[in-house]
């Protein structure tokens, strides 16, 4: 069920003749009571995040947004470095690309162990330590003398970058609910959306003033900045009460009771495939625009800048509607665009359109993700928030683990003819299919609750 409106609800003064009551202890949902020139009578909040001043509230943002970068750019900063990494080791493409494996490998596992274990012991000890571990793994990276101790220090940044998104989701659904929940996340998954596309922009940039091993000393130190700002800036928000709820208590409760939600199954499967749809772009798109379309890497750049508005336009459109219509409504219209924004790719390129064939339904693609991303995250966390933490585990373990699968799906399909668009679309077009059956045959938008004010 979806949390009750978090409205201030105001209690009537009493007569002067009779006892003035007491302030209602704080209840188990985390409602609280606003303190002013009489508490007795100050209005109940029943999401802690709503007594949160303004500025205070705009610092969240941006730590918590910063944090959710630091995965994406941890597997993503160093992959244009790919060919230097090639020639200083000695060896092949293929055994550099499994660092990146090992890296979304480290990812996804550091999701699952992080997600419950913030849901039992509280959210601070967890993204702390396991930053910590982010910066040592970093230090490491940067130092390996080996491939083989690359891979093994990428596996563990991986994982110590894995709480930033997890915890960073979690605390958003501890302190809010309702329209203010749809708003707090669909800053999240801007940052979720716009940081993949950017970290290799910004990896080429750095590879142009430092050597390959310089990329990890900045995500060193990209980790120690959210190490000592989380120390400083972040309370601990989930009550020790919630800590040990009935139903809840072990990791087997907390991954049962959020697999035996229907809705949450389905957008589960939505949110993993529009991952991969988008996913498949972006491990293809270079070779596609470079080779097929004969762009420079200053032009490569600008698409992606140009896309990533994409994603910018959606996530803050999604974030409006679906706080007057309801996710389950946006992301009805999302999924149907990503369908027919896919197959007008394979069209165009089939009728020789050339690039602008090409370039124009990728933005809608690419914009319909954003749609997509905040949605999912809304209805997943806004039924779940005895369970935040491990709910978000399941969501970013997932995107990544499904992606990873699926993004080699376009490389086997052109291994005799080279990747083309018809190639990279007819992968993003499947994966939006499957996304949109299980809007509708799973999820079901009429049987979803509209969110609360």
């Amino acid at each position: 069920m979806l949390d009750t409106a978090s409205v201030p609800v105001q209690r009537p003064e009493n007569h002067p003749d009779e006892p003035r009551p007491q302030p209602a202890p704080r209840p188990d949902t985390g409602a609280i009571r606003t303190l002013g020139s009489n508490p007795a009578t100050a209005p109940i909040v029943l999401h802690p995040g709503d007594s949160i001043p303004h500025r205070r509230r705009v610092l969240y943002i941006v730590l918590l947004g910063a944090l959710t970068a630091l995965g994406p750019f941890t597997i993503d900063l160093y992959l244009p470095a790919f060919p230097v990494l090639e020639e200083d080791f000695q060896t092949t493409a293929a055994l550099i690309q499994l660092t990146l494996t090992g890296t979304m490998i480290g990812f996804a596992l550091g999701q699952l162990i992080v997600g419950p274990l913030s849901d039992k012991v509280g959210r601070r000890v967890p993204l702390l330590s396991v930053t910590a571990l982010h910066v040592l793994a970093s230090t490491a990276a940067a130092l390996a003398p080996t491939l083989e101790l690359l891979s093994v220090a990428r596996v563990l940044q991986g994982a110590g970058a894995a709480a930033g998104g997890v915890v960073a989701a979690a605390i958003v659904r501890d302190l809010f609910g309702g329209r203010r929940l749809v708003v707090m996340l669909s800053r999240l998954a801007l940052v979720s959306g716009v940081a993949p596309v950017l970290a290799p922009l910004v990896g080429s940039a750095l590879l142009a003033v430092m050597p390959w091993r310089g990329i990890f000393v900045v995500l060193a130190a990209y980790g120690a900045i959210m190490l000592v700002s989380a120390i400083i800036f972040l309370p601990e928000t989930l009550p020790k009460a919630r800590r040990s709820e009935r139903g809840t208590t072990t990791v087997w409760q907390r991954y049962r009771s959020v697999f035996s939600d229907r809705v949450f199954i389905g957008v589960l499967i939505i949110g993993g495939m529009t991952f991969s749809g988008m996913f498949s772009y972006l491990s293809s798109s270079s070779f596609l625009f470079q080779q097929t379309y004969g762009f420079d890497a200053q032009q490569y750049g600008i698409l992606f800048a140009v896309n990533s508005l994409g994603v910018v336009v959606g996530v803050q459109t999604a974030s409006r509607l679906a706080a007057r219509f309801g996710p389950q409504w946006v992301m009805a219209w999302s999924t149907a665009v990503l369908v027919l924004a896919g197959s007008a790719i394979v069209v165009t390129d089939q009728l020789g359109l050339g690039l602008w064939g090409t370039v124009v339904p990728l933005w809608v693609f690419i914009a319909a993700c954003g749609f997509t991303f905040p949605c999912v995250q809304v209805l997943a966390l806004d039924r779940h928030g005895k369970a935040a933490g491990t709910a978000q585990s399941i969501i970013g373990a997932t995107n990544f683990g499904v992606a990873g699968l699926v993004s080699p799906l376009v490389g086997w399909i052109a291994r005799d003819a080279g990747i083309t668009a018809t190639t990279m679309a007819s992968v993003m077009v499947g994966c939006s299919i499957i996304g949109l059956l299980s809007l509708w045959l799973v999820v079901r938008p009429r049987s979803v609750e509209r969110l609360a004010p």
